[in-house]
């Protein structure tokens, strides 16, 4: 990920609704969600949710797939965890205080 990717990936998340879809599509893993599930788990309007969603669609965090007229959101688990490395790794240096806290435990 370079610097850009990752700006337009921490704009994306940088509002309460989107960061509540991004943690609820983890929990829901590869299985996805429709839009009208996201928007009752955060407690949104289902146009709003679809706005949110292309927002986080194009900056790489969110996929989509439709079957007939369902169309099911994931998470992009490689886009992700290509920005926490971004952010520790570029951003951090890698400090090892930093990658601790990372960890379940860590002490910070």
């Amino acid at each position: 990920m370079n610097e850009t990717d990752a700006l337009a990936a921490f704009a994306s998340i940088s509002s309460a609704t989107r960061l509540r879809i991004l943690k609820r599509l983890v929990e829901a893993g590869s299985s996805g969600l429709t839009a009208g599930d996201i928007a009752e788990a955060v407690d949104a309007t289902p146009s709003r949710t679809s706005f949110h969603l292309s927002n986080m669609s194009e900056a790489g965090l969110v996929t989509s797939s439709r079957q007939a007229r369902r169309i099911t959101y994931r998470i992009d688990f490689t886009t992700v965890g290509a920005l926490m490395r971004y952010l520790l790794e570029d951003c951090c240096n890698n400090n090892a205080t930093v990658r601790a806290c990372c960890l379940p435990g860590g002490g910070c």
